[in-house]
């Protein structure tokens, strides 16, 4: 397995802890959009080949009429139904850890968790996630899609930045602590 190939997670979340309202709206992102930030973004975008995402996720970006973002990327959703690959996405009905090593036994860049909230606690509850970027948008939601579910695996992680743009966003970056053997 190719350790190197990190799985991280770069992910929006308003100040109580929500990805999006209760009926998958994320609208409220659009809060800090500001001409010419992309938060990081593109230079994250750069360090990864592979983009794994949940059903729900890739339905929801399909709903909203836009192309998904990642042209040069392998792209993977992972479902119980099958469907004929998309492009350069493809459609997957695996355990969430197999899909891992099976990408990560191939040469390649780092991995991106692009959600949801479903794929996110799988990944956590296996303790898989190996960094995690995540923007808080200064916005209370008071209900929704919450970023962090019941069952994550309990794992202590280490701030390795933290940075605050002038629309309120702050964006935290952690790295998962290794434990001991």
């Amino acid at each position: 397995m190719n350790s190197e190939r990190k799985l991280f997670l770069f992910i929006a979340s308003s100040i109580d802890g929500y990805i999006a309202r209760p009926d998958g709206d994320i609208s409220w992102l659009g809060r800090v959009e500001a001409p010419g930030e992309d938060y990081g973004y593109a230079r994250f975008m750069d360090q990864v080949d592979t983009v794994v995402l949940g059903r729900k996720t890739y339905d929801k970006v399909k709903e909203m009429g836009v192309d998904l973002p990642y042209q040069g990327k392998s792209v993977y959703e992972l479902t119980s139904q099958t469907r004929t690959p998309e492009g350069n996405v493809r459609f997957v009905n695996q355990p969430a850890d197999r899909l891992l090593a099976d990408i990560r036994n191939q040469p390649g860049k780092h991995i991106y968790c692009d959600g949801g909230a479903e794929l996110v606690r799988q990944f956590l509850s296996l303790g898989l996630v190996d960094e995690m970027i995540i923007s808080i948008i200064p916005v209370l939601l008071g209900d929704g899609i919450r970023l962090f579910q019941a069952g994550a695996m309990e794992s202590a992680w280490e701030l390795l930045d933290a940075k605050s743009f002038a629309s309120g966003l702050v964006q935290l970056h952690y790295k998962k602590v290794q434990r001991a053997n």
